[in-house]
């Protein structure tokens, strides 16, 4: 037993807390998605064109998928009439993705369920405790090698 980093029986070391911790996350999203017939990549395709109207391009570095999956990808999006392809106006080959009216709804609708299940999840902890969390991983998220690269 190393006494430098003595913890509770039941705490987790930083590894094991974030690993468990983004566990808990996933399987909210493909919860939730999974009960509107979305895998967690759908979901997070839906979470990024819900307020902007990216390139394929930029979806695939988002979502970090290559070219072919992100066109099936969007391909299976449309044909559910949940995004749409439209004309870039900075590439004349080039389509950007914008969500359609029925997948802002479901972005809605799925959005208020993950909420509430992720407010469900943190309820354990006090409210200084929780303002701390959202400082922490903010902290975290921004500073990782992926900072800025996927606001999913």
């Amino acid at each position: 037993m190393n006494m430098g980093s003595a913890r509770h029986p039941n705490e987790l070391s930083i590894v094991d807390g974030l690993v468990q911790l983004s566990f808990l996350v996933q399987s909210i999203l493909g919860r939730v998605g999974g009960e509107h017939d979305l895998s967690i990549i759908q979901t997070r395709l839906l979470g990024i064109v819900r307020d902007r109207e990216p390139s394929m391009l930029q979806l695939a570095q988002h979502l970090k998928l290559d070219k072919s999956s992100i066109t099936g990808l969007v391909d299976r999006a449309e044909r559910r009439g949940l995004v749409e392809r439209i004309a870039s106006t900075s590439d004349k080959r080039g389509f950007n993705v914008r969500i359609t009216s029925a997948g802002l709804q479901l972005v809605q609708a799925g959005g208020a369920e993950i909420e509430r299940q992720l407010h469900a999840a943190v309820e354990v902890l006090t409210e200084p405790e929780r303002s701390q969390l959202a400082v922490l991983a903010s902290k975290i998220v921004g500073a990782g090698p992926f900072a800025g690269k996927d606001s999913s």
